[in-house]
Order: structure tokens, then C-alpha cells, then sequence
């Protein structure tokens, strides 16, 4: 039986990884995260000094995750989506913060002032949003509050009920 590939992504601290653990553990389906994929298999090509973190080596993570992907049922969890085959994805989830409680998650992360200030731009400015509605099909693509406990488990009902209903309509 075939399973959707999912994308979440989103500015960091707006909840992806909370989410996709989540989802992984009551629907069955391969939760990854891309920045520990790359710790682990040092998917680097070089440091970046201002932001204090490594420069992901977008190529090699492409790479790693090619058979998984084509095999479907995956959970991607990342903050970046341009990058990724269209190919990959059954439908891709934006996940978004109101700027006070992001800025809070992010300084509790010790977060550097101007890495800070540029991710709660990110936020402000929809950058993730409208990355990822230029890199896959609109249709595909939707924004989720991801704000509260509340927004937590509403947010995997959802998309609990998406998987359900894309396995009848692919199976």
C-alpha cells in the first residue's frame, strides 16, 4: 500500500518537529528531520560564522533522502523547501507563529540577537510561505497556526484525516 510524502516546514520554532514526531507516532509513517539527517551524516559544506551553523550541503541531503522519498510515506521536517524535488511531496504544510511567542521559543533556543531578528522577519515577511508556494503546486501547499497546545492537536487531526482519506483515493 502506497503513502503520501509529507512537507512540513516553516520558520524554526514554529513547532515542526513537535508536529512531525507526533504524526509519525500515530500514523505509522517515517518522521525525518533534514537538520538531524545532516548532523549525522555531516551533510555539510561549510560554516557559517554570523549565524553560528553549519552550511547545509543541499545537493548531498538530496541525495540521502532519494530512495526513502521515491519509497513514500515520509515526513519531512525542515525549514528551508526550495530545494526539494516537487516530485517528492503529496502535499506540503506550512506551519506559522505569532511573532511574540516565536521570539520567545527562539530566545529560549539562544538564538543570537541578529539570527533572531532575521528568523522573526522571516516569520513577519510569510518568506517560508511564499517559497514554498513558488516551488510546488498552490494547491498543494497550506498554512497551519501552529500557535498553542490547542493548534498542536487540531493541526494532526488534519492532517491525520488527509493521510486517511489520500490512502482511500491512492490505494
Amino acid at each position: 500500500m502506497r503513502s503520501p510524502n509529507i512537507l512540513l516546514t516553516g520558520t524554526p520554532g514554529v513547532g515542526k518537529t513537535t508536529l512531525g514526531k507526533e504524526l509519525s507516532s500515530r500514523t505509522g509513517l517515517t518522521y525525518i528531520n533534514v537538520g538531524d539527517l545532516a548532523k549525522e551524516g555531516n551533510l555539510y559544506e561549510g560554516y557559517d560564522e554570523e549565524y553560528d551553523c553549519p552550511i547545509l550541503d543541499e545537493d548531498r541531503v538530496v541525495d540521502e533522502l532519494e530512495d526513502k522519498m521515491s519509497d513514500g510515506g515520509v515526513i519531512v521536517d525542515y525549514h528551508g523547501c526550495e530545494f526539494f524535488p516537487e516530485r517528492w511531496f503529496n502535499i506540503v504544510f506550512v506551519l506559522r507563529t505569532d511573532n511574540s511567542l516565536l521570539y520567545q521559543r527562539l530566545e529560549s533556543r539562544g538564538y543570537k540577537e541578529k539570527k533572531l531578528q532575521d528568523n522573526i522577519q522571516c516569520e513577519i515577511f510569510q518568506t517560508i510561505y511564499e517559497e514554498a508556494a513558488e516551488s510546488y503546486q498552490k494547491d498543494i501547499v497550506h498554512q497551519l497556526p501552529s500557535n498553542t497546545p490547542e493548534d498542536l492537536e487540531q493541526n494532526i487531526e488534519q492532517i491525520t484525516q488527509w493521510i486517511q482519506q489520500w490512502l482511500k483515493d491512492n490505494n
